[in-house]
C-alpha cells in the first residue's frame, strides 16, 4: 500500500509540474520571442520532455506495481482514452519543439534574432491544443480512480 500511495505521488507532482510548464511556454510565448527567450524555450522544453517521460514511468510502474494491477487498467477503456490523450499531446508537442529547435538555430546565427509574430502564433495554437487536451485527462483519470470505464 505504501509504494502505491508513493507512486501515485509521484505521478501527480510529476503531472502537475508538467502543467506548468506547459502554462510556462505559453508565458514565454505571449510576447516577443527574441535570442534569448529562444534559448529559455529551449531549456523550459526540454524539462517538458523530461518530465513526460517520467509521468509515463512512473504511471506504467502504477500500473505494474500498484495495487490495482494491470489487469484492472488493461480492461478499462478510461484508462485507455488516458493513454490516447498522452500520445496525442506527445505527437503534437513535437511541432512546437521542432520549432525551438528552428529558432535556436536562427538565434545562434543572429543575436538579433526574433521570431515572428505569425509563427509564434501558430506555436501558441499548438499549445493551446495541448493545453486543451491535457485538461481531459483528470476528467478520466477521476473516473479511472473510482472504477468507471470497466
Amino acid at each position: 500500500m505504501a509504494l502505491d500511495w508513493t507512486l501515485a505521488s509521484l505521478h501527480h507532482l510529476a503531472v502537475f509540474s508538467l502543467a506548468a510548464i506547459l502554462a510556462f511556454e505559453l508565458a514565454l510565448t505571449a510576447g516577443e520571442v527574441d535570442a534569448r527567450a529562444v534559448l529559455r524555450l529551449s531549456r523550459v522544453d526540454a524539462s517538458y520532455g523530461a518530465l513526460a517521460a517520467l509521468v509515463l514511468t512512473v504511471g506504467l510502474a502504477r500500473v505494474f506495481l500498484g495495487d490495482k494491477g494491470p489487469q484492472y487498467y488493461g480492461v478499462n477503456a478510461l484508462f485507455w482514452i488516458k493513454m490516447a490523450l498522452f500520445a496525442a499531446i506527445a505527437g503534437i508537442s513535437v511541432l512546437p519543439t521542432l520549432r525551438f529547435i528552428l529558432w535556436r538555430r536562427s538565434a545562434r546565427l543572429d543575436a538579433q534574432f526574433a521570431a515572428s509574430r505569425a509563427e509564434i502564433a501558430r506555436v501558441r495554437v499548438v499549445l493551446w491544443v495541448e493545453v486543451g487536451l491535457f485538461a481531459l485527462i483528470p476528467i478520466a483519470a477521476a473516473g479511472l480512480a473510482r472504477g468507471y470505464g470497466l
